[in-house]
């Protein structure tokens, strides 16, 4: 009986190594696309506020007006080789419903903007864009995940036959979820949703929080070999969130602080934030050496990361608000990260297109005026 039950082991554990060995070259192939895929991505915008970020007017005239046909065959122009569409999960659920379990007129409308991005000749990121409450629910309760992984399996059905070299999924912009390992198990669960109803296309995978560099170097790789990882950097944030009303909540005072900075155009200036404490933070923001240098060897943890665990890497998020920044700084912020990224051959995505960070403004008659400087930051040079 012992010799028999040992044959037994033995068989299974040979069957276990032969099934092991037939799908490694899958996932070695499926490797190989998402690396080839990924050089479809390596100058990106992100179009915000257009079908995600403005709960709750997603209507057609602001589908419409708020990023038209004009300004995608600009993006081209510019010389960006794909655009992030971030899209909120709410409008997709709502009802009236088509039979593919998703608001049939909205994603009407969310079909004519993929096509036309496709259309000039651009890859598309179909970034699913979330917001409260919807992460909330999310975070708290298994019941939102598997909402979640029901939606993805939808929207990536809705998309399997659009073409699977240019089209790509990202599974959630920054989830805002602080347990690394609850993260990771959802994400493998919205990942097989997706593969099940899209074989063929490209995963964007990213890390728990806000999607940082150090949450990336929480994550290891999905099962799936088709699939992209994904950071944001806007590392100061005392720099490229100064003047803003959302997050800390001492941003709103800090104006024209410089990048690079320095102590004696640092001195005055931490002057404006109010609170003790929230001044300590400025103030170190000087101390702790801010510059092309430090930018670049963050980077390469990043890098370091994606090297070892042999993916390929983007980052799909990095910019500084321009209300209240002096545009020089602005510009070596932006000039330094990018060449940062390009120095380690990851693609990039600009946060964003003609909003608050925008490589473009709008004038008075809600058209984008273009940026030269800030095309000329990003080493483009436009057609």
């Amino acid at each position: 009986m012992r010799v028999h039950i040992c044959c037994l082991i033995a068989l299974l554990a040979f069957s276990l190594a032969a099934v092991a060995q037939d799908r490694a070259p899958d996932r070695a192939a499926d490797l190989r696309t998402a690396i080839a895929r990924a050089q479809h991505l390596k100058r990106g915008i992100n179009v915000s506020h257009w079908f995600s970020q403005n709960a709750p007017d997603y209507s057609a005239h602001h589908t419409d007006t708020e990023t038209t046909s004009e300004d995608i065959a600009t993006i081209a122009k510019l010389g960006f080789d794909n655009v992030r569409l971030s899209v909120d999960a709410t409008p997709l659920e709502q009802y009236p419903r088509g039979a593919d379990g998703l608001n049939a007129e909205f994603m009407a409308r969310l079909d004519r903007a993929l096509d036309t991005i496709l259309a000039d000749g651009m890859a598309v990121q179909v970034d699913l864009h979330p917001e409260e409450p919807y992460k909330q629910g999310f975070r708290t309760n298994n019941a939102s995940v598997d909402r979640f992984v029901q939606l993805w399996r939808r929207l990536a059905a809705h998309y399997a036959n659009r073409d699977p070299e240019r089209v790509f999924f990202e599974i959630m912009n920054e989830p805002e979820e602080n347990d690394p390992y609850r993260w990771a198990g959802i994400q493998a669960r919205v990942a097989a949703a997706i593969r099940e109803a899209a074989p063929r296309h490209t995963i964007i995978a990213t890390g728990p929080n806000y999607s940082d560099i150090v949450d990336l170097l929480t994550q290891h790789p999905l099962p799936d070999g088709n699939v992209i990882y994904n950071f944001h950097f806007y590392d100061p944030h005392e720099f490229t969130h100064q003047g803003a009303s959302w997050g800390a909540t001492y941003w709103i005072y800090e104006h024209d602080i410089p990048y690079p900075p320095t102590e004696s155009s640092m001195a005055e200036l931490v002057k404006q934030v109010p609170d003790p404490a929230d001044r300590y933070k400025l103030e170190n923001y000087w101390l702790d050496h801010w510059d092309a240098h430090r930018i670049r060897l963050m980077i390469d943890e990043a890098n370091s990361w994606a090297h070892d665990n042999n993916v390929p890497l983007i980052c799909n998020e990095f910019g500084a608000y321009r209300e209240v920044t002096a545009p020089t700084s602005r510009l070596a912020w932006l000039r330094d990260v990018r060449t940062a990224l390009e120095a380690d051959g990851i693609g990039w995505a600009m946060w964003d297109y003609h909003n608050g960070f925008g490589v473009a403004v709008k004038d008075a008659n809600e058209k984008s005026v273009v940026d030269p400087a800030t095309v000329e930051a990003l080493g483009l040079k436009g057609k």
